[in-house]
């Protein structure tokens, strides 16, 4: 009874209960956006599938990474937070909180092995134009891998995991290191390995190549118009490094700070508060990296404007074809009715595919046709006269 009740406060929430229910709402809104953004972009990957670039891999296993996380973490966060405690128990606990460490780790070491890429790509062309498709697989592999072992860690008495100092969900045990050795050098290494390193590769690697676009884009401007394609691949190469750098410090930086805080500082002193909004920041990294690549690469974008201009012109002819299945089908009725009335004077009905121009049949258009009656539509009026009486005009005025 004691450990039932002890388990119980420690999966009640620590902070207030309007903090939690606006916490429930974003990350509804996250999970919506999430699922939305990064479904889009798998989907314009798979249509370009034939045409992708090798560092396109990254983007796509990152889009990966981030469904992953939306898909294991919101659900059990959101009611949690709505219901202002944790409600799924110890084991599912310990799950959330691996797969909260292995998509997250996997998403920055994999924001990492894009910024070398690109750095290769960009600052060594020689090197860099022979990184191809089957060396980015195995990139990607590698990444899993990295970011597995610190997440399996844990598990394997390896540090610990346990709920969030706010209460509504799981991760790292922060408060571990204070009292136990194998804890601090998990929490070492992470910070080492999975945060100091690939922030400083990053870093680096997006320095370099902003000062060789610097450098090309002076030597560019000496020879040539700046509005070439060269220096608009450059500038779109530095869109998109901006743009991973500012995404990948203002998403996990502020958890980072927070957690080394209570790790090597007074656990104590910790406000909850505190992680859970680091947790929200970090969370909405799911968000903005599907944003980044749809907005700022040219060919998803195209290839997303492609797909979705097919899918109006289908609705477009899918309505138009039941509008002529519709109107067909009225217009038939009536040409049923109107033919019904057209009738011989010896009370056979007219046919219609006989002669299309009369003065061709003169053979079948002789005396027989004098006791012949036609109906002869005259705008809202028709009368019926004999057929000799007709002139020689085309049959075409026949109904």
């Amino acid at each position: 009874m004691g450990n039932a009740s002890d388990a119980s406060a420690v999966f009640a929430s620590t902070i207030s209960k309007e903090h939690d229910i606006l916490m429930g709402s974003l990350y509804s809104v996250f999970c919506l956006l999430s699922l939305m953004g990064n479904c889009i972009l798998l989907l314009v990957a798979y249509h370009k599938r034939p045409t992708l670039k090798p560092a396109e891999f990254f983007i796509i296993n990152l889009s990966i990474s981030d469904l992953g996380m939306t898909l294991s973490l919101f659900p059990l966060a959101i009611p949690s937070a709505f219901s202002h405690r944790w409600l799924f128990g110890e084991i599912t606990c310990q799950l959330y909180a691996m797969c909260g460490v292995l998509f997250g780790l996997c998403s920055l070491t994999n924001l990492t092995a894009l910024s070398f890429v690109c750095c290769l790509k960009v600052c060594l062309p020689n090197l860099g134009n022979k990184f191809s498709s089957s060396h980015a697989r195995l990139l990607v592999v590698g990444v899993w891998c990295y970011a597995s072992v610190f997440a399996v860690g844990p598990l394997a008495q390896w540090g610990h995991y346990s709920p969030e100092p706010y209460g509504t969900a799981c991760c790292i045990d922060w408060h571990a290191p204070n009292h136990e050795l194998s804890a601090l050098s998990y929490i070492v290494s992470l910070f080492v390995f999975c945060y100091a390193l690939p922030c400083t590769v990053i870093f680096l690697s997006y320095t370099f190549i902003l000062l060789t676009v610097r450098g090309s884009r002076q030597a560019v401007q000496q020879h040539v118009s700046p509005q070439t394609k060269t220096a608009n691949a450059h500038t779109l190469i530095v869109k998109l490094s901006v743009a991973v750098c500012i995404g990948f410090l203002g998403a996990w930086t502020p958890y980072a700070a927070v957690a080394m805080w209570a790790a090597f500082g007074d656990a104590t002193q910790v406000p909850p508060a505190a992680f859970a909004l680091a947790a929200m920041f970090a969370k909405s990294s799911t968000i903005y990296n599907p944003i980044v690549y749809l907005l700022c690469k040219p060919n998803f974008r195209e290839c997303l404007y492609k797909d979705t201009s097919l899918l109006r012109q289908r609705i477009y002819r899918g309505s138009q074809q039941s509008n002529q299945k519709e109107h067909f089908g009225s217009t038939s009725h009536r040409n049923k009715d109107m033919s019904i009335s057209t009738r011989l004077s010896n009370g056979q009905q007219e046919s219609y595919g006989v002669c299309l121009d009369c003065t061709g049949t003169a053979a079948l258009c002789d005396g027989t046709m004098a006791q012949r009656t036609s109906c002869i539509l005259t705008r809202s009026t028709y009368s019926e006269v004999a057929g000799t009486q007709l002139s020689d005009k085309p049959c075409a005025y026949f109904l």
